[in-house]
């Protein structure tokens, strides 16, 4: 598709609008956000089938080859009428990194699979001594050949897997294990997708400080993976993890949960002029640094993905998951602030303490999920400052011979 073909963003968007209007009529509430209802899904097919859920993918891959100026109008009129399903393409880490590494049998047999919900995706990265530094795994993949000679190979996979979001309903998982013990730790990894229901992966929830249990371990003995499941190429899969993991960052980054019972409509203003506190100093301040932040976060991953091409891992995307991490701390404490005494209740007769302290809990979740903060310091200072970097003693060596976490 060339520039002059391509629409001005008028016409795009009066398009858009009349496709909504035509075919957005709601869908039923779901208290489950790890559910996908059939309502939900047939939506998606419909979004994804009209070229608006990955416009700036190729034609043949769903997409319309738009650049993101473009792109982003779609995401605006989606959004203006509180319809999910645009723009996946930057924001559905399976699909994203399916399209970038992908063959085109994976591309073939999942990526629509991946795009409409029919198949939900967790993260299998972290394991209890591998967390902040991930080339760390101990997971093994071990190939075995197939009868027919190479078509039908298949890995086996055991190890354990921690902190994984979903696990409980995914049917596939994004899963890095080592594949070689004899080359140094990064040089030894590959990227798989893995098929959860299957006998040999065991998912048991983890309760978190907020009362839920969204995270789990997964046990993981003797699963399979057929060959062809292979993400980037065996041994390549650093290299795709550092994709997938910038995708992760830049979600994060962009994206903060509201609260448990106050919907993101009630900002902080009318939270503060509810209370009487909006012509205090003190919290008028507050407040102003607050929502500096946040614009200028916006700005800043706006740029970022209007610099960034398919499958790249800029190391900018680790400032938006630091900033965002920031900001939920800063927002949290602002209303713990602004309600005084009455955080100190918790329960469902008093929402709106209960709100701020699962605010004030739930922001930690920000600070460590999809790398910590000390790890995205890190990155930013190597990557983006040019700081030195961090000895590390077992970098260049085989990884049977550093020393277990």
């Amino acid at each position: 598709m060339t520039e002059n073909t391509l629409p001005s963003a008028d016409e795009l968007r009066a398009e858009v609008r009349e496709w909504l209007a035509a075919h957005w009529h709601g869908l039923p509430k779901s208290d489950d956000p790890w559910a996908s209802s059939p309502e939900r899904i047939a939506w998606l097919e419909q979004v994804l089938d009209a070229g608006y859920a990955t416009p700036t993918y190729p034609t043949e891959w769903y997409g319309r080859a738009y650049p993101n100026h473009l792109a982003n109008v779609i995401d605006q009129e989606f959004r203006a009428v509180r319809a999910p399903g645009a723009r996946q393409d930057k924001y559905s880490i399976p699909a994203n990194t399916v399209l970038t590494f992908g063959t085109e049998h994976l591309k073939t047999a999942l990526l629509r699979d991946f795009l409409t919900e029919r198949a939900r995706t967790c993260l299998l990265y972290s394991e209890p001594g591998a967390g902040s530094d991930l080339a760390g795994i101990r997971t093994t993949a071990v190939r075995e050949a197939g009868a027919q000679g190479g078509g039908d190979d298949r890995w086996i996979v055991n190890g354990q897997k921690v902190w994984t979001s979903g696990a409980q309903t995914s049917d596939y998982a994004l899963l890095i294990a080592r594949t070689d013990w004899d080359v140094p730790k990064h040089q030894g990894i590959t990227f798989f997708i893995i098929d959860m229901n299957q006998p040999g992966i065991e998912v048991r929830p983890l309760v978190q400080i907020t009362g839920e249990s969204h995270f789990n371990e997964v046990f993981i003995t003797d699963a399979t993976v057929p060959d062809a499941y292979v993400v980037g190429g065996t041994g390549n899969g650093w290299r795709v993890l550092q994709t997938a993991l910038a995708y992760e960052r830049s979600l994060m980054g962009a994206a903060g949960r509201s609260g448990r019972n106050r919907s993101a409509a009630n900002s902080l203003v009318e939270l503060a002029r509810e209370h009487g506190r909006l012509d205090d100093a003190a919290v008028r301040a507050s407040l102003a640094e607050v929502l500096a932040l946040r614009e200028l976060n916006s700005l800043n991953n706006a740029r970022t993905k209007a610099e960034a091409k398919q499958g790249s891992s800029s190391p900018v995307m680790s400032l938006g998951k630091l900033a965002m991490s920031g900001i939920l701390h800063a927002e949290a404490r602002l209303k713990t602030d602004i309600i005084g005494a009455q955080a100190l209740l918790a329960g469902a007769d008093n929402p709106e303490a209960d709100d701020v302290n699962f605010l004030t809990l739930n922001a930690f979740f920000t600070s460590i999920g999809g790398g910590t903060d000390q790890i995205q310091r890190n990155i930013i200072g190597e990557r983006v400052l040019g700081l030195p970097k961090e000895p590390e003693v077992d970098r260049d060596i085989p990884f049977r011979q550093a020393r277990r976490n």
